[in-house]
This record gives structure tokens, C-alpha cells and sequence, in this order.
């Protein structure tokens, strides 16, 4: 079943992204690398189907690690998307959306990453990074990031 199809782009608009996003369901990351990455906890929204990339002359991609890449924009420097390395899974960050008038911050994970200086005042489904990674990866190979 395809979701609404949303718009999201980096702050010059010169990379743009088209997806279908069942819910406007908000995750942030705390891992060491999102939040290197995006200047604080990486906060976005789950996308696997129908995801178009437009002005990809701009689009920086940096292998992050062996199972996932991150994009960006490389005129303005935005923050877009992590994804899977086969392009199967997006996790686009809700501050690039147009629109997320519907949005729900529901889940946290890497919190045993996250600095103690900062937290949410939402009630959200929280995982560490172990109980997040153990539902993609088997024991011997448990990436960060």
C-alpha cells in the first residue's frame, strides 16, 4: 500500500526527494555518527517505496558504514537521508520535508548513545544500539551507523 507522496529538499533546493511515506512517524537517532552528522540528533522519517532523488549532480554521498551510506547536498551542505547501501531502505530527515504537518516523534534509538545534557520531553518507544542493530544483523556483524 503506497503512503502520501511527500516532498523534501536541502536548503538551496538543488537536490530534491519524492517519496511515498505511509506515516509521518518521527525516529531520531542518537549514535555518534548521526549526531556528528547532523549537528544533533538525526531525526527523520521512514521511506522503502517509490523514493525519486532529483538534482543528483548535487548529491554527496558518504559511505558512513558497511551496510549504510548518507546524503547530502554538496552546494548548501544540507543533511538528507541515510540509506541502506541497496537503496531499499531511506530514513529522510524530517527537517528537509516540505510538509510533516501529521508528524509524530514515536521512537528513539541509540539511546544509550545519547549525552546526558539533552533528552525529549515525548514518550517514545526507546532501544539502545544493540537492541536496534540485532534486528538487521546477526551477532558477528553488528555495523555503527
Amino acid at each position: 500500500m503506497a503512503g502520501k507522496q511527500l516532498q523534501a529538499k536541502c536548503l538551496c533546493g538543488g537536490v530534491r526527494i519524492d517519496a511515498d511515506i505511509e506515516n509521518q512517524e518521527v525516529g531520531a537517532c542518537h549514535c555518534d555518527i548521526c549526531r556528528r552528522w547532523a549537528g544533533g540528533p538525526f531525526m527523520a522519517v521512514e521511506a522503502s517505496e517509490n523514493v525519486v532523488l532529483a538534482g543528483t549532480d548535487l548529491l554527496g554521498i558518504y559511505e558512513s558504514s558497511g551496510w549504510g551510506e548518507r546524503g547530502f547536498c554538496t552546494a548548501c551542505g544540507s543533511t538528507l537521508f541515510w540509506r541502506s547501501k541497496d537503496a531499499a531502505h531511506y530514513a529522510i530527515s524530517a527537517m528537509a520535508f516540505d510538509d510533516l504537518s501529521e508528524a509524530v516523534l514515536t521512537k528513539q534509538i541509540f539511546i544509550d548513545s545519547k549525552p546526558d545534557w539533552y533528552a525529549f520531553a515525548n514518550e517514545t518507544k526507546s532501544m539502545t544500539g544493540a537492541e536496534f542493530l540485532a534486528q538487521f544483523s546477526s551477532e558477528e556483524d553488528k555495523p555503527n551507523g
